[in-house]
């Protein structure tokens, strides 16, 4: 890769003859060989052909005249191929995926952005007028700059073989080449212009090298063959496994960039229609040369705020002139061209991007033809004549004519070069300066108080404030109408409270649930459960007075207590010992040398006697150093097992650490001589010579030689032992908790929780973060029965996982109707207001905060914890995350292991609680105020008060229990090979000069050796060789005990002397050792991997790899992977089945349905049982149960044939597991895959399938799960093994580290592994390195949210308590956090959302809410659609729609499907590629494209768009005025400047410059297009003409588009999935015709469903008349949809 401005050369290659004959041929085995069994594409075969597709694309033999042209004969031939893939694109591919771009890719090396792509995108630009270069520019470098400020790294390719495409239309053809040399020459973008096409192989290696994330392509060309060309490239880089996104569709906002993931493909005819005319003559170009000689003056003089009011004018050049203008411009590419290879010229280049202005020239040829004509006659300044005469005089002598004195006039031919094509357009109208309506509200003043001086306000006796629609006051709590009482979105979550429990069926199934919570729970955490007992009067500083206290004198009860202790101690201790004795750990080691290693370290984690555990260390020691020494004297017969010598180093190391004190003499000395038999001397040495026997030092070295491990005893620990090197643990337990010892950092959490402080905790996965939260609860519970814990996480999985592990850790005896826990989800609440531990998902958190009749039961809460906090910077419900955080008063905890400025958010949230510490003082103030003046006022007393802290800590900590070793996979000769990585593969020598190491990059001990040897062998007189030779290193010389902190102190030395090297000129050999880290894994096919897979599970469990988490990306892939494991193993078992089993199996399954018939009749016939009778029954059940048992063998699955682990769960709680999804649809398939060990996850699964899955993976059970990424967000679900199996765009630094830090079971592995399956190396490479995205705020306000917080304020029960929630929510957005800029635009945007609500009924000047407010808010979350609902109800329209049949309130099937069609276009948008549209894709079932709203439906919205885009269009010109105008007049990404001081001495300057109004809030450069500030009342172009540092998009407008079109203008259609299902109700239509998993496709319903039942409840509430048409209807259609929806 070149740096910016590097131009890369490179010459074409010519390709080979092509037949028609041929090409026949083989377009009709491309199609045979493309398409495979399945009916899917398979790209890998696709390019088999690549010589003659190369042909077919550069057709470079043809003449210029016809090339690129359909109509050209020669072309023809190849134009089926290429109507072939274009089809196998539009067939195969059309399902492209809508993903947020650079929240997946952001800290990426780069990806690809194609230049003609850019340029496409841009030409195409809906306000860009033709010849506008500048303006152009201007788009371009928007567009990437708004790339580079989101984080984006990216690389633009120019194909030299694109630029043929041009050659016909020369003016696209210069601006091209411009566009190249100003990317190059003026800004650091990376341009890649060697390349002749894709195809060619330097391409290729360029593409294995640097592997990008993914290539930005347009699918839609200017030409069909342009079209072709992308099509190529597309399928081209598809078969090479790069990801693809489309230019098509692309949208942005404050944070992220929006695509469309695949591609399509559109023929657009814009640009490129010409027809022949006469030539101008020599005398009339001279004229137009001169008209342009004085517009490109008016450009060298003239800056940008100047030329930004020209005239708009309605003439357009002739035909004969628009030719000439095409000479001229060919002449322009060639010059460029030549500018592009001339080395010896020295040219500036600032000033490319601005050669012409066409409408400027246009202007110019418009006053000399026409005004100068009519008498009008304007000197154009001494200045500017001397500069065109001068500019003039330098062509007439480059023409070779001596044109002195002929510079003026400028015309002297009468030819009209401007033709009328319409009408004079008439001065485009400013957005009309409405003044805003007065409002008398306590919020807005304290909020927006410092800038309401500066609007606008119309007189109360504007008719715009006396008409204003007056609405009866809602209410939430009576029915604003009818006294009916109004539910909230609490009262209408389903409920299943014990207090609400009066029925029998009610009762039980609360019974059922309480059950599985203990038993859900016990499988997460054990049957660890504690009483709490409120204590009402803690002692303050309980645990420190504790720790400080020194107590002389010991009563009699103590004295008595102790040695009670004492006795029940040495009890224990025996019982352990015969434990020990029974065990016969000697035997059981060397029969199964891992089982009984295991089987020690389970014993030595139950066992609480150190002496017991010094004895079985001494025992293990023995044990394992005999079967060395065996080993070793067989030395011939067999390799040496290394374990055996691990596990002695391993007991010598615990001996030596933690039993010193109990150490025998004897045992020091068979210590010593086990390390001297390891060739240890140094070592043996180190201890007490009184402890070392005269024979062992006299015994020759010869002699025992042979039991040499065979290197140092550093190199051995580091090398083997790395994984169970001792870790720095703290052994003085902690009374404040029970079951561990906590980390000295786990202590400082205790102490924040203990001293009612907030804290950010940043620590890895599995690093014991939560147990704080834990902690967190006790402390509450034991406080008082009145204080309340919310713990909020971000799905429901998890919300149900934490419940169950509260239901069991926790039991308190509590007043009738409370309980300890309670949930609440959006469709499930349980004791949620009643209980002491809320868990909960975000949003619903924020309905309780936001609800103004809940503010006493907010009170109450005294901690929230905020697990996986990280999701405040996610694509979804961010801002929720955002407003909790600032409307809390209480202290909280934020947990996230993958947080990288979490500095930042703690600044953040201490200003917030600076905010709460001052409203809590000026609260304080006035109660002390109002209580003073009260006379006669006594002092309570007893009353417990809680200390208040308003801190915020910031606890880091980065080291993982567990390492973590990354492997490669490949597959050769049918086997797979696994290739260690080494983390110092995934980085470069630039990488390591320019970023350092990352900081969660780290080693295990073996991996710094590989380390030190690679630099060993690179650097043979490497002068610190021997320095850091692990023999001689400092922390590891003569030490028998090396620790992990040892091992990380190597490991940073190690790191530090290879930065050296690159700092101190050594980078070649740096690089090498770079290099021979690096594994060499050999090309795999895609289909070969995924077809042995199976296979590969199978190595992972002869490795002792397993239980393992395999993750892709496919929900599909997920279920159908699953289901090929355990094919595999069926077929496996099958093989071994003697013949005929099967017909056995029939056969015996038969004679026992007969069998057990017989029986149940017995038993019913109710006869008198007799002795006989008694006999017979007894020989029935015998044979019944010979029958079951010779059953039981032929079905019996052989251990080899599953992995499933029968010794981990027993037979009734695996019975009692399964019975959780019998009545599910896909039961049979999930129990037949847990019988093998086998099970899949992913959020479409019903939960308790997932429950199964999880419950039986944490029993150890399951063996294997492939999982989607929703299984990482928290679940608990540790493994050995982390595989990741599926390359995709979802796989980015973020998810990497959250799935990788799955592996590893702390107290069970010491070692965790990740493995990666099918991943190419580049992308590896980038996932190590890269750092996780940076938590950046979200755009906080829209106009719902302002509406509930106004709601709030005036509502609620206590509304000082209310304002002040409402004031931090709307002063402490993370986005405008230390950015006063933005505060002003949040302010101003609210008062607008404020203004547009009062407009329109919701709210009135005072700021109360009225008319269906109620509606909205309960809809919050379909913005703008809910808006749209209500405006469609004020107009009558659903009472038009909604007509019953005749003599009946039901509705007729064409009434509801019109309902749903209106409903789905509303709230059921779900766009699909507008290339979708051209496949030729057959649709079974579904009709899959949305049909447009009904006409007056249309309209309707049409008038709802107008007036949000004239409300926020008013915003858009105010804050217009906070643009920083310095930067406005600068191209974005190059930053050249077009300011300087305007023309004054001119009049032909101000007469064609004099469009002064209407042109302040757009950008300058838009201007010179004609765009005007009325452009920005349209939504669609807002963000091409805004003022780029006002930092608004079109995404902040509440626009819904009746139509959508992608950046070329093609029509991008809704999928009608919601009116699909509904008139077939099939799930299956929707994955085939729709394009949706069927999973996916029941959750996006379901949402739909429930969106129509919210609507439904508040119509039937809102309305008086229940017999009202439009209630009857919307409740059939809620009924009817739900009915089918439960169908399936």
């Amino acid at each position: 890769m070149a740096s910016g401005g590097t131009v890369k050369d490179g010459s074409d290659d010519d390709g080979g003859d092509l037949t028609a004959q041929n090409l026949e041929k083989k377009s009709v085995s491309f199609e045979d060989q493309v398409e495979n069994k399945s009916g899917c594409t398979d790209f890998s075969n696709v390019f088999c052909w690549e010589k003659e597709i190369q042909q077919v694309s550069r057709v470079s033999d043809y003449s210029r005249q016809d090339n690129y042209d359909f109509r050209n004969p020669e072309l023809n031939k190849h134009i089926g191929l290429l109507e072939k893939i274009s089809d196998l694109i539009l067939n195969d591919i059309p399902k492209a995926e809508y993903v947020s771009l650079l929240n997946d890719y952001v800290e990426s090396e780069f990806f690809l952005i194609d230049g003609d792509s850019l340029f496409i995108t841009c030409i195409s630009e809906q306000t860009l007028l033709p010849g506008q270069n500048l303006h152009f520019f201007y788009l371009v470098e928007r567009f990437l700059l708004d790339l580079s400020n989101k984080g984006a790294k990216y690389v633009i390719v120019f194909f030299k073989d694109a630029e043929h495409v041009y050659f016909r239309h020369p003016t696209l053809l210069s601006l091209r080449t411009a566009l190249i040399l100003h990317l190059q020459h003026n800004t650091d973008a990376v341009i890649h212009t060697e390349f002749s096409n894709f195809l060619e192989e330097k391409w290729q290696s360029f593409l294995q090298e640097s592997y990008p994330y993914f290539i930005i392509i347009s699918d839609d060309g200017l030409t069909k063959l342009q079209t072709s060309f992308l099509n190529l490239f597309i399928i081209h880089a598809l078969s090479k496994r790069i990801n693809i996104v489309l230019t098509s569709g692309q949208e942005s906002d404050f944070i992220r960039v929006y695509g469309y993931h695949i591609h399509g493909m559109y023929k657009h005819k814009g640009f490129f229609s010409q027809e022949k005319s006469r030539e101008i003559t020599p005398e009339e170009a001279e004229d137009l040369i001169r008209m342009y000689c004085l517009s490109v003056v008016f450009l060298f003089h003239l800056p940008l705020s100047q030329r930004a009011r020209v005239r708009s004018i309605s003439y357009h050049w002739s035909k004969q002139t628009f030719t000439f203008i095409q000479m001229h411009k060919g002449c322009e590419f060639f010059l460029l061209k030549h500018l592009t290879t001339e080395k010896l010229w020295k040219v500036d280049f600032t000033h490319l991007p601005d050669l012409s202005d066409d409408l400027l020239w246009k202007n110019v040829a418009y006053y000399y033809e026409v005004e100068n004509e009519q008498g009008l006659n304007l000197d154009m300044g001494e200045k500017i004549k001397r500069e065109y005469e001068y500019l003039w005089s330098i062509i007439s002598k480059l023409s070779g004519k001596d044109d002195d004195g002929k510079s003026l006039p400028l015309r002297r031919t009468s030819i009209s070069f401007l033709e009328k094509r319409a009408s004079p357009t008439e001065e485009s109208k400013n957005i009309p300066n409405l003044g805003l309506i007065p409002m008398t509200s306590m919020v807005v003043d304290e909020f927006a108080g410092d800038i309401l001086s500066s609007l606008p306000f119309l007189k109360s006796d504007d008719s715009a404030v006396t008409s204003l629609v007056k609405q009866k006051e809602f209410d939430e709590i009576r029915h604003w109408h009818s006294g009916k009482l109004l539910s909230d979105d609490y009262d209408r979550t389903k409920s299943s409270s014990q207090a609400m429990c009066k029925d029998p069926r009610a009762l039980r199934s609360n019974q059922k649930l309480q059950s599985f919570l203990r038993f859900y729970g016990s499988s997460l955490e054990g049957n660890i459960s504690k009483t709490i007992v409120t204590q009402l009067d803690t002692p303050k500083k309980a645990y420190s007075d504790m720790k400080n206290s020194k107590k002389i004198h010991k009563t009699k009860a103590e004295i008595i207590i102790e040695e009670n202790q004492k006795r029940m101690k040495a009890e224990e201790e025996r019982k352990e010992q015969k434990q020990w004795d029974a065990l016969s750990i000697e035997k059981l080691i060397q029969e199964n040398f891992n089982l009984g290693i295991r089987k020690l370290e389970d014993f030595l984690k139950k066992c609480q006697s150190n002496s017991v555990k010094c004895t079985a260390e001494m025992a293990g020691l023995n044990t394992c150093f005999e079967m060395w020494i065996e080993q070793c004297k067989d030395q011939g017969k067999r390799l040496k097992d290394i374990n055996a010598a691990v596990e002695v180093m391993r007991r010598i190391h615990s001996l030596l650490e933690k039993y010193k004190d109990l150490m025998e003499k004897t045992d020091y000395q068979k210590i010593v001589r086990c390390l001297r038999y390891f060739g240890f001397d140094n070592l043996a040495c180190t201890l007490e010579s009184s402890q070392i026997p005269e024979d062992d030092r006299k015994e020759k070295k010869a002699k025992i030689s042979k039991y040499s491990v065979g290197m140092g005893a550093a190199r051995f620990q580091l090398q083997y032992m790395g994984h169970c090197l001792l870790r720095e643990e703290r052994t003085d337990r902690d009374p404040r908790i029970q079951h561990f010892i906590p980390d000295t950092w786990q202590r400082d959490l205790l102490d924040v929780v203990d001293n009612n402080e907030s804290a950010v905790i940043v620590a890895p996965t599995s690093s014991g973060k939560t147990y704080a939260s834990y902690y967190c609860m006790e402390k509450i519970l034991k406080e008082s029965n009145e204080g309340v814990v919310v713990y909020v996480a971000p799905t429901k999985a998890l919300v149900n996982q934490v419940w169950a592990t509260v239901y069991t850790r926790f039991n308190k005896t509590l007043p009738d109707g409370m309980v300890v826990c309670g949930v609440f989800t959006r469709d499930f609440r349980h004791d949620a207001l009643n209980c002491q531990v809320l868990v909960t998902v975000p949003q619903c958190l924020e309905i309780l905060l936001l609800s103004p009749h809940r503010q006493q039961w907010v009170k109450r809460i005294r901690y929230v914890i905020f697990d996986e906090v990280h999701c405040l910077g996610g694509e979804i419900g961010a801002e929720v995350w955002e407003h909790l955080l600032v409307m809390i008063r209480c202290p909280f905890l934020a947990l996230s292991a993958t947080i990288s400025n979490p500095k930042h958010l703690t600044e953040w949230l201490q200003s917030v609680k600076r905010y709460w510490q001052h409203v809590e003082s000026v609260r304080e103030e006035s109660l002390r105020s109002f209580t003073s003046t009260k006379k006669g006022t006594k002092k309570q007393k007893n009353i417990k008060t809680v200390n208040k802290s308003y801190k915020v800590k910031l606890v880091l900590y980065g080291e993982r229990y567990n390492d973590l070793e990354k492997y490669v996979c490949s597959l050769e000769d049918n086997d797979f090979k696994i290739h260690h990585y080494h983390p110092c593969a995934a980085l470069t020598v630039d990488h390591i000069d320019k970023y350092g190491f990352p900081s969660d990059l780290a080693f295990s001990p073996r991996e710094s050796i590989l380390l030190y040897d690679s630099m060993v062998q690179v650097w043979e007189n490497w002068p610190r060789a021997d320095e850091l030779d692990p023999e001689k290193f400092t922390h590891f010389k003569n030490k028998i005990v090396i620790t992990k902190a040892d091992a990380r102190k190597y490991e940073e030395e190690l790191k530090e002397e290879l930065k050296n090297w690159i700092v101190h000129d050594n980078r070649m050999k740096a690089n090498r050792v770079l290099k021979l880290l690096k594994p060499q894994r050999p090309y795999c096919s895609e289909k070969d991997m995924k077809d042995n897979f199976p296979c590969f599970v199978e190595k992972l469990r002869q490795m002792d790899k397993l239980p393992a988490l395999f993750f892709l990306f496919d929900i599909k892939k997920v279920e159908k992977w699953a289901e090929n494991i355990k094919n595999c193993l069926e077929k496996k078992q099958k093989s071994k089945q003697i013949p005929k089993t099967e017909k056995q199996i029939h056969l015996l399954t038969n004679r026992l349905k007969k069998k057990e018939k017989s029986m149940q009749k017995n038993q019913t016939v109710g006869m008198k049982i007799t002795s006989s009778k008694t006999d017979k029954m007894i020989l029935e059940e015998a044979e019944h149960g010979n029958l079951m048992e010779k059953l039981g063998k032929l079905t019996e699955i052989p251990p080899d044939c599953t992995y499933a682990n029968s010794q981990a769960v027993d037979t009734e709680i695996l019975q009692k597991v399964m019975d959780r999804v019998k009545f599910m649809k896909t039961n049979t398939t999930l129990k037949t895959l847990a019988l093998r060990g086998i099970g899949y996850h992913h959020a479409s699964v019903e939960q308790r399938g997932r429950q199964l899955v999880e419950m039986l993976f944490r029993m150890g059970f399951i063996q294997v799960v492939t999982a989607t990424g929703t299984l990482a967000l928290g679940i608990n679900m540790p493994c050995k093994s982390v595989v990741f199996t599926q390359n995709s765009v979802y796989l980015d630094a973020l998810n990497y580290r959250q799935m990788s830090g799955r592996a590893g079971r702390r107290g069970q592995d010491l070692l965790g592994n990740v493995f990666f399956y099918d991943i190419p190396l580049p992308k590896v490479d980038k996932l190590i390195k890269s750092n996780v995205p940076q938590l950046r705020g979200q755009f906080p306000l829209n106009i719902s949210l302002a509406l509930r917080l106004m709601l709030l304020a005036a509502k609620a029960d206590d509304k000082e308590d209310a304002k002040a929630k409402v004031l931090s929510l709307l002063k402490h957005s993370l986005l405008s956090f230390n950015q006063p800029r933005v505060v002003e635009i949040l302010k101003l945007y609210f008062l607008f959302s404020l203004q547009f609500l009062v407009k329109e009924g919701y709210l009135d000047q005072e700021g109360n809410t009225m008319g269906f407010a109620g509606l909205v808010t309960h809809l919050h979350y379909h913005e703008p659609s809910s808006l749209v609902l209500v405006s469609f109800l004020v107009k009558g329209l659903f009472h038009k729609l909604c007509q019953p049949r005749k003599d009946s309130k039901t509705f007729s099937k064409e009434v509801m499907e019109q309902l749903v069609l209106v409903l789905a276009n509303l709230f059921g948008r779900r766009y699909i590629p507008a290339s979708v549209i051209k496949s030729k894709q057959k649709f079974y079932q579904s009709k899959v494209f949305l049909e447009d709203l009904p006409e007056d439906f249309a309209v309707a919205l049409h008038e709802f768009n107008n007036k949000i885009e004239e409300n926020f269009g008013h915003f858009l010109l105010i804050i217009s005025k906070m643009a920083d105008m310095k930067q406005e007049y600068q191209l974005p990404l190059s930053r050249i400047d077009f300011s300087s001081e305007e023309c004054n001495d001119s009049k032909l300057v101000s007469h064609l410059m004099s469009c002064n109004e209407g042109r302040t809030a757009v950008s300058p450069f838009a201007c010179l297009s004609g765009n005007v500030d009325s452009d920005l009342l349209h939504a669609e172009t807002v963000n091409s003409v805004i003022l780029r540092t006002v930092g608004i998009t079109a995404g902040n407008i509440p626009v819904l588009c009746a139509k959508k079109f992608d950046n070329r203008r093609r029509r991008m259609p809704l999928n009608a999935y919601a009116l699909d299902f509904y008139k077939h109700g099939s799930l299956t239509a929707m994955a085939q015709d729709n394009g949706i998993h069927e999973g996916e496709a029941y959750l996006l319903l379901k949402d739909f469903s429930l969106t129509i039942k919210a609507i439904s409840v508040s119509l039937s509430e809102l309305c008086d008349d229940e017999e009202d048409n439009v209630v009857q209807a919307f409740s059939q259609l809620s009924d009817s949809y739900w009915e089918k929806l439960q169908k399936v």
